[in-house]
Parts: structure tokens; C-alpha cells; sequence
């Protein structure tokens, strides 16, 4: 079984390595690591660990956190392909023009950001309920935004959606639905969503908003 650790760690040489050797000793495999952020002393990582099956998940929390400095922000489990060239991947994809852009990133964002779900919308003519012809694209997992009143639409900028905010439906809440939102073009957005955290960090927000507008640019360029 494959999870997903958020690990916030002391920002200096050796500190990760520490992690990686007690999570070894302890028989746990680590099959990917991206890092998010770095600054104030901490640094943030994702790390996708292989657990044996005679371990509990909370095992690896313990292990980790018995390092000195090492918190655990999530745990969850982790299902899909592991590609360390996720980014460049999604642009070639783009770039032949295989699938329309629309559909192609809200397949495969939540991969590259180890998301639930993605959906883009159409902020024009907001506010007010989204109509059914506002939701562009969405991927299998996305929850149904129809209906719903979207204050931050058209999004001006790049925006956190963490899951206490009033606009959310109360079921939303209850779920904790943390969710990103970056521009796709003049008056559609691009949504990434989890459920049960963890909250998306600024890092990941800037990330996207990136990748976006690159895909926006190469999804424009004629064929080669």
C-alpha cells in the first residue's frame, strides 16, 4: 500500500536524510519526494512511501516524527502512476494536441499535484448560480458546482479555496474540500480539489498558476 506523507522539516543538511534512514530501518520504502517549500528555517515535502503490509499507517507517522525537528501534517493514501516528469509530460501532451486542452488538464493536474479532482470553470455572466454550461471540463472525481454561488468568480488572480470559507456548502465543510484556483485564459478558472487535506500551500498555488499559464501558451501555438 502506497501513502502520501506531508512532512515539515527542519531546513538544514541532514535533516531529510534523518527521515529517510528511520523510515528505511523501519522497513518503509520511499518511491517519491517533491518539495514544496523552503524558507523561515522548515522545509515542506511530499513523499510517497511504500508501507509493508504488516504495518499500520500510523507506524509511519511515528517513525517519522521520531525524528527530531519532524512534524507530520497528513497522511493519506496514494493511488496512481508515480512520474518524476510529470510537468513535461502534460505540456508535450499539450503541444500535439492529442485531446482538448479543457479535457486534458483536468485529467491530468490532479496527478501532477497529487489532487482528488480538477474542473475548469467559466466565470463569465458571475455572479449568481453556476449554470450548467459554466463547468467547461471536469474529471471524474470533480463534486457538482452547478447551483452554486462562486463570490471569487471571475477570478482575478491566483487564489487559495481552504475548506472554512462561507461560501462552501455545508457538506463541503464537512468533508474538508480544500481547493486552489488559478486563471485559464480571459474568464475561466482552473479548480483543483482534495478532500480530507491537506490544505493547499502558497507554493503549490504559484505552481500552478505557472503551469497553467504555460499550457495556455503552448495549447495556442499552431501544429508543428
Amino acid at each position: 500500500m502506497s501513502y502520501l506523507l506531508r512532512l515539515v522539516v527542519p531546513d538544514r543538511p541532514g535533516a531529510l536524510g534523518a527521515v529517510a534512514t528511520a523510515l528505511g530501518a523501519a522497513g518503509i520504502d520511499i518511491v517519491s519526494l517533491d518539495v514544496l517549500e523552503r524558507g523561515n528555517g522548515i522545509a515542506v515535502d511530499d513523499v510517497v512511501v511504500d508501507l509493508p503490509g504488516d504495518r499500520l499507517p500510523d507506524s509511519l507517522i511515528t517513525v517519522a516524527q521520531a525524528v527530531e525537528g519532524v512534524q507530520v501534517e497528513s497522511l493519506r493514501p496514494f493511488a496512481g502512476p508515480l512520474d518524476t516528469h510529470r510537468e513535461l509530460d502534460l505540456l508535450d501532451a499539450l503541444s500535439r494536441g492529442d485531446r482538448p486542452p479543457a479535457a486534458l488538464l483536468t485529467a491530468e493536474l490532479p496527478r501532477v499535484f497529487h489532487s482528488g479532482w480538477a474542473v475548469i470553470l467559466d466565470g463569465s455572466g458571475q455572479p449568481g448560480p453556476l449554470a450548467p454550461e459554466c463547468v467547461v471540463a471536469a474529471s471524474e472525481a470533480a463534486p457538482a458546482f452547478v447551483g452554486l454561488t462562486l463570490p471569487w468568480l471571475p477570478l482575478p488572480g491566483p487564489r487559495l479555496l481552504p475548506s472554512d470559507e462561507s461560501w462552501l456548502p455545508e457538506r463541503w465543510q464537512e468533508m474538508a474540500i480544500e481547493m486552489m484556483a488559478v486563471p485559464f485564459g480571459s474568464a475561466r478558472a482552473v479548480v483543483l480539489g482534495r478532500s480530507g487535506g491537506p490544505g493547499f500551500r502558497r507554493s503549490e498555488l504559484l505552481r500552478l498558476a505557472h503551469l497553467t499559464g504555460i499550457a495556455t501558451t503552448v495549447a495556442q501555438l499552431p501544429p508543428a
